[in-house]
């Protein structure tokens, strides 16, 4: 897959509907793979752990999930990059992958966030099948699976595995688990859960078209957003500006 960078991460150039295809594609070959979102704060969280940046780049797919990332990704010169944003994508493959008949899991959140969740998904694409759902109790950090969950996820033989944990939570957890899961498919959504349960508000649609999400995001949670907006967003624009005259250099 063709990819571009930006701050070392190697992004996928894709849109929405090209970034379905190969989701597809993971199904059908039945590949133990994981896909990241990317907006700018995973970009900078990725910048700044050697680690995490590893995890992230070795994923079958980093999508431009923040519209500042897409846009690097048409300076770069690939003209059909389109933010591929968490929750649209999510969306999309669970409508278009009923032709399918994808399995669809979710591991993530809260119980009555999956149960609502689960219920919005089969009232807006009905024949969609959804295969099991877990409620994790809360953990600091990514840690490897008791035998009893992934024998359930395993038994339940889906083809895509919704992980929302957050990031960078959720992907160094797929990267962990990925061999024990017999999963064609993870994809890291974030808040995604949240958002198309109805648990937390999206921002409207000119907001989302302006790259101005965060800044609705951060009113709405400024105690635990401040950081990664106001700190991140600022890392970002500096470690760009900076990348740019070294290689001018």
């Amino acid at each position: 897959m063709t990819t571009y960078s930006v701050l070392d991460i190697q992004v996928s150039a894709v849109n929405p509907d090209l970034a379905f295809s190969v989701i597809r594609d993971l199904v059908a070959s039945r590949a133990k793979a994981y896909v990241c979102v990317a907006p700018v704060s995973t970009i900078v969280d990725a910048r700044r752990d050697p680690q995490y940046r590893a995890v992230v780049n070795a994923a079958a797919m980093v999508t431009p999930d923040g519209a500042p990332v897409a846009w690097l990704g048409r300076w770069h010169g690939h003209k059909s990059v389109r933010r591929t944003y968490g929750p649209d994508l999510m969306l999309q493959v669970c409508a278009e992958g009923r032709a399918q008949g994808f399995r669809h899991f979710f591991y993530g959140a809260s119980a009555p966030v999956c149960d609502r969740l689960e219920h919005n998904l089969r009232s807006r694409f009905p024949g969609i099948h959804i295969a099991g759902k877990i409620a994790p109790p809360y953990i600091s950090k990514a840690a490897v699976l008791a035998d009893a969950v992934i024998k359930e996820i395993n038994a339940a033989r889906p083809d895509v595995l919704w992980v929302g944990l957050g990031s960078p939570k959720q992907d160094l957890w797929m990267a962990l688990n990925r061999a024990a899961l017999d999963v064609p498919v993870m994809i890291g959504i974030g808040a995604a859960f949240d958002f198309i349960a109805g648990e937390k508000p999206q921002a409207p649609g000119w907001m989302r078209a302006c790259a101005l999400e965060w800044l609705f995001r951060l009113c709405c949670e400024p105690r635990r957003l401040w950081k990664r907006y106001l700190l991140g967003n600022t890392l970002f624009i500096f470690w760009l500006i900076k990348d740019a005259v070294f290689k001018r250099r």
